[in-house]
């Protein structure tokens, strides 16, 4: 790749380092029990509300994008088989998976003892039926889902070239995100209750978010025919659209903030969620010939361990936090000073180690003396 051309990427290594440190902030903006601060009085719940309308624009299914963006360029321009390009992946997404699914199921523990429910999850730790939710689903922690979910779509890859010929197909995420929707609702009733249900509804997120995959083919089908040139026209256009979204989200915002409970029937706020990182990939890729700082990219590839690590510091704040009679605004913002630092410490450290590199995705593994090549992000 020439200097030019990577320089012109500093767009993408900004999208991933923004987005997985939003992820800390995001998931700090939830009680220890991941509800919007429930006990709280509405106007408490207004600063961490807002805190996190504004974060979840760089939500998980940016990463996606990004991820599978960065694949399809790299099996493009390499021209690697079907098998090659899969037990790559495998090796570069499910080994570390594999790692911290062991590491935050013992972890846990340490949280589920200070809150008094550590015999539930001694429980869980010896039923298989656990496990396999484990390693299917990624449940083990509220933020390993995205490794199984991302690894599913890059077993479809091939189906994303027919956007990357017909860049048009990538405005069928709209279609998928309306099947999600529908059957969401219709899973949701018929299966509430049913061991079942976390399946269905992980398959349904998988089918529906092939959408992103088509995204992600399209931007890059016109990233190579020169993007910012043929987008620069829609620029004005995609910003109009990104502003009702965001109009959508505060309405969303101020629901949760008078309710005290997450929004999931708002419908309008629904599509803010999902089409929001989108918009924000495509008006960055507009934005790519503007002076993005080179620095960027040598912090932007910790992004996917510091989203590994940091629900190990929440939990430490949590029970730092346990009975605190501060105002949520103030246990967010202790949550976030604490846990951001303190994963970017360790994901450094570990960036660092021969033997454990590998578990944030930058090192070899331990019988490997070099390491895999790049050819996905991962949240980043």
């Amino acid at each position: 790749m020439s200097e030019t051309v990577r320089a012109r990427l500093e767009w993408i290594d900004a999208l991933r380092l923004v987005a997985g440190l939003s992820m800390v902030g995001l998931h700090a903006t939830a009680d220890a029990t991941g509800q919007p601060f429930v006990t709280a009085l509405p106007e408490e719940r207004i600063i961490p509300m807002m805190l996190r309308a504004v974060l979840y624009i760089a939500r998980t299914e940016l990463f996606l994008i990004i991820s599978i963006f960065l694949l399809l360029m790299a099996q493009h321009r390499s021209g690697r088989g079907y098998a090659a390009t899969i037990a790559l992946q495998a090796r570069r997404l499910l080994l570390p998976f594999l790692f911290w699914t062991v590491f935050y199921a013992v972890f846990n523990l340490i949280k589920a003892g200070y809150f008094g429910y550590l015999d539930a999850v001694l429980a869980e730790l010896g039923t298989p039926v656990k496990w396999v939710g484990f390693l299917l689903l990624g449940d083990v922690k509220y933020h390993m889902h995205f490794i199984p979910t991302l690894f599913a779509l890059v077993l479809l890859f091939p189906l994303y070239r027919a956007a990357y010929r017909w860049p048009v197909l990538g405005a069928l995420i709209l279609i998928c995100l309306m099947f999600k929707r529908q059957a969401d609702l219709f899973v949701y009733a018929q299966f509430w209750g049913d061991d079942a249900l976390p399946y269905l509804v992980r398959a349904i997120k998988i089918a529906s978010y092939t959408g992103y995959g088509m995204v992600a083919a399209a931007c890059l089908a016109l990233w190579q025919r020169d993007a910012p040139r043929l987008i620069a026209p829609w620029y004005f256009g995609l910003g109009a659209v990104a502003i009702v979204l965001l109009q959508a989200k505060w309405d969303a915002t101020w629901q949760t903030i008078q309710t005290g409970r997450w929004p999931y029937d708002h419908t309008a706020g629904y599509w803010a969620d999902f089409l929001m990182p989108v918009l924000l990939f495509a008006l960055c890729m507009c934005l790519a010939r503007q002076g993005w700082a080179p620095r960027i990219g040598r912090y932007a590839r910790y992004s996917f361990g510091i989203y590994l690590c940091h629900p190990i510091f929440l939990d430490l704040a949590e029970i730092l936090l346990a009975g605190s009679t501060q105002p949520p605004a103030i246990i967010v913002l202790t949550k976030v000073a604490i846990a951001l630092p303190c994963a970017c410490l360790l994901t450094f450290g570990l960036a660092r180690s021969r033997h454990l590199g590998w578990s944030v995705g930058l090192g070899p593994l331990p019988w490997q003396p070099t390491a895999l090549p790049q050819l996905s992000s991962r949240p980043s």
